[in-house]
């Protein structure tokens, strides 16, 4: 990397595809008209977010988790928005922190605006992180996509889900625009909305439009939230069972393993990988950011 130049990488989990920007002392700014060209897939680099990779000591938004976990996720959505948390971007960030040789093979805590995540690094390849627990707000929700409507299970797994069970994928429509649903007063700042249909036992299939994105090839706390509404649907609660919940979730970009414990905690494996690596001019960054 030249003075003039900025390193990136490419990673993906699942298909769901993040702009990897190494920034240890949060020294590069990325306001969110920079966000947007780097996604941009014909301007840009390309991605569904943006991984900011920052020691949380230097960043104002983790310096309290510090004593939790050395490293932050900066994540943003595509469109330049903050986000609180991303499934499969924590996936990922773990792989690229020991791609770069900040980590080992192992256990390790990735701190994110949604909460510190522990995470454990396969060496087969995949990545499993402790996504936490569910909170289910009380009150319906509906979702829609032209003149049908579906009732859908508010989920919140660090960031806000509607989750409809349909009968087929197609009636998710194009996923272009976010669907819209009611109340507004269910999700202030948006909602991430996944349809959902069965393929067998504990065995599911999923498509999302993320909040700030759109229809994404794959998306790891949906998939959490898709598991968490099967789940209480299936009356399979581990809370009420004491038994584990283990649910297949197919999303276009791949296959994610979820399990819900008795005590709430939630378990996502997958895979994630580092694809690419390389650097682009300071200055474009300098002339998106405030064109």
């Amino acid at each position: 990397m030249t003075q003039n130049s900025l390193s990136f990488l490419k990673g993906h989990g699942t298909e769901n595809d993040f702009v990897i920007i190494p920034d240890p002392d949060n020294a590069i700014e990325l306001p969110a008209s920079a966000v947007a060209k780097l996604c941009d897939r014909r301007a840009g680099i390309g991605g569904d977010g943006v991984l900011h990779v920052v020691r949380s000591a230097a960043h104002p938004d983790a310096a309290h988790l510090a004593g939790e976990a050395e490293w932050f996720m900066d994540y943003r959505n595509s469109d330049g928005s903050i986000a609180e948390m991303c499934g499969n971007g924590v996936r990922v960030f773990a792989r690229y922190l020991e791609h770069a040789g900040h980590v080992e093979p192992g256990d390790l805590a990735i701190a994110t605006r949604g909460g510190v995540k522990q995470v454990h690094l396969d060496k087969s390849g995949d990545v499993t992180v402790a996504m936490g627990r569910a909170v289910l707000p009380e009150g319906e929700v509906t979702v829609s996509v032209g003149e049908r409507s579906w009732p859908a299970r508010n989920v919140n797994m660090g960031n806000p889900h509607a989750v409809a069970f349909v009968d087929s994928l197609d009636d998710a429509g194009n996923l272009y625009t976010a669907p819209p649903f009611s109340p507004a007063s269910a999700y202030p700042t948006g909602v991430n909305v996944e349809f959902v249909v069965d393929r067998g036992p504990r065995h599911v299939a999923m498509r999302v439009h993320e909040r700030g994105s759109g229809e994404t090839r794959s998306c790891g706390t949906g998939a959490c939230a898709v598991a968490v509404a099967a789940i209480r649907r299936d009356g399979a609660d581990p809370a009420a069972t004491g038994a584990p919940a283990t649910y297949t979730v197919d999303l276009p970009g791949g296959t994610l393993v979820i399990t819900e414990h008795p005590d709430g905690r939630i378990d996502m494996t997958g895979p994630a990988v580092i694809v690419a690596a390389g650097e682009f001019e300071a200055a474009w960054l300098t002339e998106t950011a405030f064109a």
